[in-house]
């Protein structure tokens, strides 16, 4: 395994309900939270309020190892870990989008995140639908199992 040297720095901290992994949600949910910028980054918001939706991508620092191959709770067969949103990876980096509710100095208050309180966040970027909406997308064998109803 080749390993390189990467510095990561973290520019705010998410704040939930949710303390534990065991009380986070699959995927997220409509339960509104907070993201506390670091006031060194703060300037970073400007004009944020135009978006709707951000992506929010976060280091999940409470991950414990990983497996290769993972039995998602959508499917009773093994998938490979790169085929699943298991948060246990190599590199615990998690994403998700969530819904802008609002923006007061350096909090951002969203909704659909799924993280536990005090998760450090990595990066935060708009949602542009003409660029983030895939509709010819496919996706793999969860067409069959989740999302077989859509």
């Amino acid at each position: 395994m080749k390993a390189i040297p990467v510095e990561l720095k973290v520019i705010g901290k998410i704040h939930s309900k949710y303390k534990t992994r065991n009380q986070a949600p699959r995927q997220g949910n409509d339960e509104v939270s907070e993201i506390k910028i670091y006031e060194e980054f703060a300037e970073g918001l400007t004009d944020i309020e135009g978006f709707s939706y951000l992506h929010i991508f976060y280091w999940l620092d409470k991950s414990q190892g990983y497996n290769l191959m993972v039995q998602s709770p959508w499917d009773t067969k093994p998938h490979g870990l790169f085929t699943t949103r298991s948060p246990h990876r190599p590199n615990p980096l998690a994403f998700t989008i969530v819904e802008l509710i609002q923006r007061k100095d350096n909090i951002l208050t969203v909704k659909g995140l799924d993280a536990i309180d005090n998760t450090p966040v990595i990066d935060i970027k708009p949602y542009v639908k003409k660029i983030d909406v895939k509709p010819d997308a496919v996706s793999g064998w969860l067409e069959r199992k989740y999302l077989k109803n859509d």
